[in-house]
């Protein structure tokens, strides 16, 4: 169906940045929303449709999105702090800020990965041309020339390793389609990527940090502790907390720090953001400075991941080189070799 797909962060944060304007001069959300509907391209126009649907059978923004399917669940749980806490235009802005900061965080990550990409490229095409020179290259006995020692040789060689190799990007591919897929469901991949070293941190880092954005908005607004942790899980699932268990810890005489960390898997610099913002008073301006720690650390987090990728691509380029340069050698210290033996 057209519209079914995941809406792109870049459409997402230009609706929500003028949504934010909107909200904020007094229009009306139903109408606002109905504008970015007939604004945005085609593809996108269906999903925008069934939520302009919800909101006019009452639901709240947050609420209506999180049911469309075609938008993130970090997203739809902002909104939905911003619906609960009466702050949605601050919240809209916001959001689209966070989107607005992934983008550049990963066009940044691509272009890193430009020139590496490259030199594989090279690379491959060292390694065809290599098999199509072996196809004609003899030896003494007028055996052809395996260079590279993987049985190929001529455009038919080389037209089977090109096949070989294409198999196995579309394969690559698939998977990490699927891969994506099951991080955004926080799935196995969510799971894996985890305990991954650099990836792992960073995402960690990146949940966290959209958990104290929530949570600092709500603090804002002056919600319950109770319904303060519910938005923030919203819109970090990964960092689930159980109300009803937050709230029975706090009036059994538990403080908040002391809360969440026996009720959520919450990185310790948010518990002790807290902790401090619990004894100044100033609990939504900690839980912000420390989101703002968090998108740091996750960036740099997710840079140090795309370096380790380039060095190795650096270095599996370099390993190719160096087996073809040898082999090469090999083969003609053999050829010399022969040639000595001969009468």
């Amino acid at each position: 169906m057209a519209g079914s797909g995941r809406i792109p962060d870049a459409v997402l944060a230009d609706i929500l940045h003028r949504l934010s304007i909107a909200v904020g001069a007094g229009i009306d959300l139903r109408r606002a929303w109905a504008s970015e509907a007939g604004r945005v391209p085609g593809r996108w126009r269906p999903a925008l449709e069934r939520v302009a649907a919800r909101l006019r059978a009452g639901d709240g923004l947050g609420e209506a999105c999180a049911a469309t399917g075609a938008i993130p669940d970090l997203v739809a749980g902002m909104l939905l702090v911003g619906d609960r806490t009466g702050r949605l235009a601050e919240v809209l802005d916001e959001t689209a800020k966070t989107l607005s900061r992934s983008i550049a965080t990963r066009r940044t990550l691509r272009a890193a990965l430009v020139g590496p990409a490259i030199r594989l490229v090279v690379a491959v095409l060292a390694i065809v041309a290599m098999i199509i020179v072996s196809g004609f290259a003899r030896g003494l006995d007028g055996a052809p020339l395996d260079f590279l020692g993987l049985g190929l040789g001529g455009q038919r060689g080389a037209t089977l390793f090109l096949l070989g190799l294409a198999a196995t990007v579309v394969a690559i591919a698939v998977a990490a389609v699927a891969a994506r897929s099951s991080w955004r469901r926080r799935g196995w991949a969510w799971r894996i990527g985890r305990r991954l070293p650099l990836i792992g941190p960073a995402a960690v880092a990146a949940e966290a940090a959209a958990w104290c954005r929530a949570a600092s908005l709500a603090a804002h607004a002056g919600v319950s502790v109770g319904e303060m942790v519910e938005l923030a899980t919203h819109a970090a699932p990964g960092f689930g907390c159980d109300r009803r268990r937050v709230e029975d810890l706090l009036r059994n005489g538990r403080d908040l720090p002391e809360t969440l960390g026996a009720t959520s898997r919450l990185p310790r610099a948010v518990i002790e953001a807290v902790a401090v913002g619990e004894a100044t008073g100033t609990t939504a301006e900690a839980l912000d400075r420390v989101a703002d720690h968090l998108d740091e650390s996750a960036a740099r987090g997710f840079a140090a991941a795309v370096q380790a990728a380039g060095f190795l691509t650096w270095s599996l380029v370099a390993c190719l080189v160096a087996a073809v340069v040898i082999r090469v050698a090999a083969t003609y210290a053999r050829m010399i070799h022969d040639a000595a033996r001969l009468p």
